[in-house]
């Protein structure tokens, strides 16, 4: 492999990196703040996260005070 197929793998690594944090930010959001419904927002997050009413909802539940 040569120096650029070397770059163009760490930037879509980075890339790839980067979406799946983004994706599941409220997701950790959830778990760092330990909220006691933290595998539902997971649930909620992993199966309707890819529609961005489900992420948002998933946000707004891990960010909402108890």
């Amino acid at each position: 492999m040569n120096g650029e197929g070397i770059i163009g793998l760490l930037i879509f690594l980075v890339i790839a990196v980067v979406c799946f944090v983004i994706y599941f930010l409220p997701t950790i959001i959830a778990f760092k703040k330990e909220r006691d419904n933290k595998v539902s927002i997971l649930a909620l997050n992993l199966f309707l996260g890819w529609s961005l009413i489900g992420w948002v909802v998933s946000l707004v539940w891990a960010l909402k005070e108890v």
